[in-house]
């Protein structure tokens, strides 16, 4: 996954979690706006969220950082 979508995944997690507390649920068209002017983006958030981790529609804010954390971790390892 392109870093520049990952940092927007915890940015939005992190503002998600600061409003509403760390039960907060989402799903990945919260990453996005209601516009779809990067469809190839787009696609890219839905593959990882539902062909590699199978998740449902929503998911807590948490979990989903966790996940995205985890995975740049171990690309850096």
């Amino acid at each position: 996954m392109r870093a520049e979508l990952k940092a927007k995944i915890i940015q939005v997690c992190e503002e998600k979690i600061a409003k509403k507390g760390s039960d907060v649920g989402l799903s990945f068209y919260a990453f996005f706006a209601n516009k779809n002017d990067d469809p190839e983006c787009l696609m890219e958030a839905a593959h990882w969220w539902i062909m590699q981790h199978r998740l449902d529609h929503f998911e807590k804010a948490t979990k989903v950082k966790a996940l995205i954390l985890n995975q740049t971790d171990q690309e850096s390892a």
